[in-house]
């Protein structure tokens, strides 16, 4: 089965004189997604008289596709602060249907679930509703765990971002350093990155905020 676009997105590790290209981190991102949709689509598709048994498996990987795309729009709209903070189980989490992340990322599966199955709006609505915001909180609570080794922030927003470097930024050191007044934006963030690379200002071109800032068009 040929994987989608952004399963070829990689992680860099720089070796000096040589750079090793590796799909590992994107190959366990995508396998846990993928594990946590099946463990979800029970009732919403496996048992939904909507969706033929021999289309299951086309479901499942729209549900999957839409997510990541949704992750994509979101992180490449401009938005991640929002998506980090959604991450970080700020404004509800991924429980909230009225956060806007959550809201765009579950419209993005159901115009996935529309055009691969031709389902109704309506069925593709239901079977959003049902799946996204379980697995969403799910994947965000492994990402969260430093006990899980399975996936971590920087990982989802490598592939959020499509951009490598991401997945060195130590997002929840510096989401925590950020959320001191209560809440998440990405002037938080910016503001302390600098800190992370021993004072480095936040309007330097090098270190942590200069990357961030190159990352994110700040």
């Amino acid at each position: 089965m040929l994987l989608p676009f952004y399963a070829y997105f990689s992680v860099y590790l720089q070796i000096p004189g040589l750079v090793i290209l590796t799909l590992l981190q994107t190959s366990v991102m995508l396998e846990t997604l993928m594990n946590l949709v099946r463990q979800q689509s029970g009732e919403a598709i496996i048992k939904n008289p909507a969706v033929p048994n021999e289309h299951n498996d086309t479901a499942m990987q729209s549900v999957m596709d839409g997510i990541m795309g949704g992750l994509q729009q979101q992180a490449q709209g401009g938005n991640i602060g929002g998506l980090l903070s959604t991450i970080m189980g700020q404004q509800g989490g991924a429980s909230n249907l009225q956060n806007p992340i959550i809201g765009g990322i579950m419209n993005n599966v159901v115009g996935s679930l529309m055009g691969r199955l031709g389902v109704s709006q309506g069925v593709a609505s239901g079977i959003a509703s049902a799946v996204v915001p379980m697995v969403l909180e799910k994947l965000f609570s492994k990402a969260t765990d430093p006990s899980d080794s399975s996936i971590d922030v920087g990982g989802i927003m490598s592939q959020a971002t499509g951009n490598q470097q991401a997945a060195s930024v130590d997002w929840m050191g510096m989401a925590s350093t950020a959320m001191a007044d209560g809440k998440l934006d990405m002037s938080d963030v910016m503001r302390v990155a600098g800190g992370f690379m021993g004072g480095g200002g936040q309007q330097g071109g090098g270190g942590l905020g200069g990357m961030l800032g190159g990352l994110f068009g700040k």
